[in-house]
């Protein structure tokens, strides 16, 4: 027999179970982490009203006799999801609101929009600038510095293509008639406002704005915020000069931030942005562009299929309109402005 088979040594052999194992301790001495995370069946809801260098101004039980604003931090589980303003997220741990307080944002809602931008339109990653919001009011100078048109027609395509309701307010009337300019958007079913010195409409603005989430966006200098200022005077929103020597705004507001409009019979929320020279259109699906031009849109129905819309489309009955004299100058300088988009995200 040999030596590994002797019955002695089976008989001597020690038996071993799951008890006797040694597992060397982890030298940070922490636990192992878990994947499971807990669900939060205690959370409260709340809507995020501003950000300010990882904080969260959070205002919760709107419109209740107990609401009341809170500060929040982001919980560790959503480090990759970004929270922006207007978004309905759940809270735990102190939401009293009492000073020096901090509760945790441990889920965002479904976002109903979600207006974004991109810093060209050949940069893929977006920049969310506002979640939620309904309208759009695009807030455009007469004069000092002169309207962008271009700019106008990128706003309205970022509204159309997140499914927000745009408004045109015109500042500084009494600078320059702002009648050349409006004949651009002569087609499009789209509310104005025309705001002077002398008189700024804030009736009117404030009636469109109630039952609403609106976010006012506009080029530096343009008196957005002179506006903010008019419709919520607790929002003090900082208020900058055009440089004489280029014409451009000077960035003044640097976050984005609600303010709530109350009247007699409702309020509403006006949301503040800071001023832009570009709104990159990256993230827009392309075939959502022609959306925004409601005008020519019902004109291209009668496009063939695949049709491009570019300048040089065959048979494009857009093209064929203009040519024809059948929508004028401006019908003209639209298409001009619509086919510049289209071609931009053809070239990408």
């Amino acid at each position: 027999m040999s030596w590994w088979s002797s019955d002695d040594d089976e008989e001597d052999e020690p038996e071993y179970d799951e008890s006797d194992i040694r597992v060397r301790p982890s030298r940070r001495g922490s636990r192992p982490r878990s994947k499971i995370r807990p669900e939060h069946a205690d959370a409260i809801t709340g809507s995020v009203l501003g950000v300010d260098r990882g904080r969260y101004a959070v205002l919760l039980n709107e419109d209740e006799p107990d609401e009341r604003e809170i500060t929040a931090a982001r919980a560790s589980e959503l480090r990759r999801k970004s929270v922006v303003t207007g978004d309905h997220v759940d809270l735990v741990g102190d939401t009293t609101g009492e000073a020096g307080t901090l509760a945790r944002i441990v889920r965002i809602g479904e976002r109903s929009t979600l207006l974004r931008r991109s810093a060209d339109d050949t940069d893929e990653v977006e920049r969310v600038i506002v979640a939620n919001a309904d309208q759009m009011l695009i807030v455009v100078a007469a004069a000092n510095p002169e309207p962008r048109i271009r700019l106008v027609d990128r706003y309205l395509v970022a509204a159309f293509d997140a499914g927000i309701q745009p408004l045109l307010c015109i500042t500084k009337t009494d600078l320059a008639d702002p009648a050349v300019f409006l004949e651009n958007f002569a087609g499009l079913d789209l509310p104005v406002f025309l705001s002077s010195t002398e008189r700024m409409p804030l009736d009117e603005i404030t009636e469109a704005l109630i039952g609403h989430r609106t976010v006012f966006v506009g080029h530096s200098g343009v008196g957005k915020s002179t506006l903010v200022n008019a419709l919520v005077p607790s929002a003090e929103r900082a208020i900058g000069r055009v440089n004489e020597v280029t014409g451009r705004g000077r960035h003044t507001s640097s976050s984005t931030i609600s303010f709530r409009v109350v009247t007699d019979h409702g309020s509403g929320w006006v949301i503040d942005t800071p001023g832009v020279r570009s709104f990159g259109l990256g993230h827009v699906n392309p075939e959502n562009i022609l959306g925004a031009f409601t005008d020519l849109a019902r004109i291209a129905e009668q496009c063939p299929r695949g049709c491009t819309h570019l300048p040089d489309a065959p048979d494009c009955a857009m093209n064929e309109a203009v040519e024809a004299g059948e929508l004028g100058e401006t019908g003209r300088a639209r298409l001009d402005s619509l086919q510049r988009l289209l071609g931009t995200f053809a070239a990408a």
